[in-house]
């Protein structure tokens, strides 16, 4: 009998976490009428609110893609500020549907903690920030340097490996705060900052005075960034996936924000589909036929994204690079939207 209880249990308690997976987080997003999106939050060019409290940032625009597919309004989206220690558990909690907050896709993070990470929108690599008057042009003259960098993070890891492969050392600083650890930097307690090469262009523009400091030509890693998700809804993650990737498949069938009405006049079926005169990509993801209109529309494609929050005319002074599309020598890619 206390056999048979304990049988019963296990099923009961499976069935009602597969009833709490079917029941989806693209239902609980509809039903609630917003999109919780962490982000970083200080992170200038891809999540932080300007001057006026207005989120800006190229995350910040994926996460207002995935809002405008379901709701069909870009601004429907509540952005929660995450740092490097509370961004997975967040996301595992339920704290947020989606995790936008530049980052890398490891084997680790897809199994271990449970995540799916859906198309990438940010190519990226690990390099070092420097003050000029330091007098350093390659990361190799830096044995024996102090090096800020935030802990919990693939930077702090491959920091270690690259000094240790070289035969150098270093020490450490480690600030669990990106806006406490650039203040560290900037007044002198590091001789480098380590982080994702976009990162550390973010953190030099907002620097007192950000022609004193360089960044240096090694990339010492590969640094995927792309949205996350928990495992286990795959609905929902289609709807990421897809948001994400149509802001580079309309930039690959010369869609913008500007043309996007006169487009729906196209005759190419394939525009058709993408978005929604012919009807059946948005019953397939669950969300309205012009959930690809509504973010071309409200949010812009890929390169106009892209230039508008991190590109060579911001700040940050960002080329195209790995981020161009893979019909200009980049990696920029999606498979058909149909």
């Amino acid at each position: 009998m206390l056999k048979c209880i304990k049988s019963c249990l296990v099923v009961l308690l499976v069935l009602i976490a597969a009833g709490s997976v079917a029941a989806g987080t693209l239902e609980d997003v509809k039903a609630r009428g917003e999109l919780l999106a962490g982000v970083n939050g200080e992170l200038y060019g891809f999540g932080k609110p300007d001057e006026k409290g207005v989120w800006q940032g190229l995350d910040v625009d994926t996460a207002r893609a995935v809002a405008a597919a379901v709701f069909g309004d870009a601004n429907k989206v509540k952005f929660v500020p995450l740092n490097t220690k509370t961004r997975f558990t967040a996301l595992q909690s339920g704290e947020v549907d989606v995790l936008t907050r530049n980052c890398t896709i490891t084997l680790s993070r897809e199994t271990a903690l449970g995540l799916n990470f859906a198309h990438v929108n940010y190519y990226d690599g690990q390099g070092f920030m420097v003050a000029k008057k330091l007098g350093v042009n390659s990361a190799k003259e830096l044995d024996g340097a102090t090096v800020c960098v935030l802990p919990g993070t693939t930077t702090e890891l491959n920091l270690a490996d690259y000094f240790r492969t070289n035969g150098m050392k270093m020490t450490p600083v480690v600030i669990d705060n990106n806006a406490e650890l650039s203040k560290a930097f900037f007044a002198g307690r590091c001789d480098a900052f380590t982080s994702d090469a976009s990162q550390l262009a973010g953190i030099r523009a907002t620097a007192p005075n950000p022609d004193d400091y360089i960044i240096l030509p090694e990339i010492i890693s590969k640094e995927p960034l792309a949205p996350a998700v928990r495992h286990g809804d795959d609905k929902w993650y289609d709807v990421v996936n897809m948001a994400t990737m149509a802001m580079i498949a309309a930039e690959e069938f010369g869609i913008t924000s500007q043309n996007v009405d006169e487009m729906l006049k196209s005759e190419n079926p394939d525009i058709q589909r993408f978005l929604g005169v012919t009807p059946g990509n948005g019953e397939a993801l669950g969300v309205d036929e012009k959930w690809a209109y509504n973010i071309i529309k409200q949010v812009g494609n890929y390169g106009e994204v892209f230039e508008r929050n991190v590109g060579v005319n911001t700040a940050l002074k960002l080329e195209r690079g790995l981020n161009a599309l893979w019909t200009n020598g980049g990696l920029m890619y999606t498979p058909p939207m149909r």
